[in-house]
């Protein structure tokens, strides 16, 4: 049975009511429902229901449409529900699961799609399902590949925590396998044989003297990374390897697209077999259209680089600038301590209310 959510309240009690539904992913269900039920009352908002994600729209005719986004599960609860407010030397916080990762951001989110009933653009809000587990149960990827056009806009806001700041699109992200071959043999006889682990000296080097790369796109410095991050070798310990695989990460400028990331890693590794096993494009800010402009100004932060992936790049896709905006430091997210600092939300409300009212 769906939760009684009052959009009209305090946005940090929102927060603590949608918190204290239970919601790991895969058991969306109830608040989904709550937030569709809630949704519902409000005539200025075309709803419209996606498996677990609710999308809500104005149709008013403005001359642009903006999409702003956010994710309705969590991580397992880890003895953190239900929330609690406590009070610190300097602030006030929210603690419990789901208060940065990101139901504060959902909060700010419906009590706005609730209140704004004239925007200065269409808003399309988007509150959407199976986030925190594989890539391909992603509500808001099965949106983008089937309903598309629900999506569709000029600018994106995914309300992502962010510590309250604007950080812009996102790197991309390629993880490839360096595989290095020799002949087996007894290591005792070691000469008889070719050792494979022995090879990875070279590409290791390569590595290790990498200098990241820092690039300028839209007004914004994405410092990119290149690192091992896994290796494997060997049968026995008495064996010489015959086979010995490298995997490789690397975080490329969103100005980049994975054709040109691959060439540039085949480059760097050049007489060693590279294999691709997944990749995931960066997504530009977009910082340097009217509607991002006013959304910094409106925030009155500083816009950062965003260097890890986020579901921005899923609107960069369809060819739609996003930045990551959202109450809630992102180090604590996923933490079994998680809180958000109460003035985040509040400062994130008011920047998206001046920006959507201005």
């Amino acid at each position: 049975m769906p939760v009684n959510l009052d959009l009209k309240s305090d946005v940090v009690e929102l927060t603590r009511v949608l918190c204290d539904i239970e919601s790991v992913s895969g058991n969306e269900k109830e608040i989904a429902d709550s937030i569709e039920s809630a949704l519902k009352a409000y005539p200025h908002l075309e709803i419209i229901r996606d498996g677990d994600a609710i999308i809500a729209r104005t149709n008013l005719g403005r001359a642009k449409r903006v999409v702003i986004a956010g994710h309705i599960d969590t991580v397992p609860v880890a003895d953190n529900l239900p929330t609690k407010l406590v009070s610190l030397e300097r602030s006030h916080v929210l603690f419990g699961r789901g208060t940065v990762d990101m139901k504060a951001g959902v909060a700010v989110q419906l009590k706005l799609a609730a209140e704004l009933t004239a925007p200065n653009v269409d808003v399309t809000w988007v509150f959407y399902d199976h986030e925190e587990v594989d890539s391909s149960l992603n509500g808001l990827g099965r949106i983008s590949r089937n309903k598309p056009e629900l999506l569709q806009g000029s600018f994106a806001v995914l309300c992502e925590p962010s510590s309250a700041r604007v950080e812009g699109g996102c790197n991309g992200t390629m993880r490839v396998e360096i595989k290095l071959s020799g002949v087996k043999a007894h290591s005792a006889r070691s000469w008889m044989g070719e050792n494979a682990l022995h090879k990875a000296a070279v590409p290791l080097s390569i590595l290790a003297n990498y200098v990241p790369l820092e690039v300028e796109v839209d007004g914004l410095v994405y410092r990119e990374s290149l690192n091992a991050v896994l290796m494997s070798s060997g049968i026995a310990a008495n064996v010489i390897p015959d086979l010995a695989t490298i995997t490789v990460n690397y975080r490329y400028a969103p100005s980049k697209s994975h054709a040109e990331a691959e060439g540039y890693l085949r480059e760097l590794f050049a007489g060693f077999e590279v294999t691709v096993k997944d990749f995931a494009d960066g997504a530009r800010p977009g910082l340097d259209l009217p509607e991002a402009a006013a959304f910094v100004t409106a925030t009155g932060t500083e816009p950062f680089p965003k260097y890890g992936w986020t579901d921005v790049a899923r609107f960069s896709a369809l060819g739609i600038p996003a930045v990551n905006f959202g109450p809630g430091d992102p180090n604590k997210a996923h933490a079994d301590d998680e809180a958000v600092e109460i003035d985040q939300i509040y400062s994130c409300e008011k920047a998206l209310r001046s920006w959507l009212s201005a």
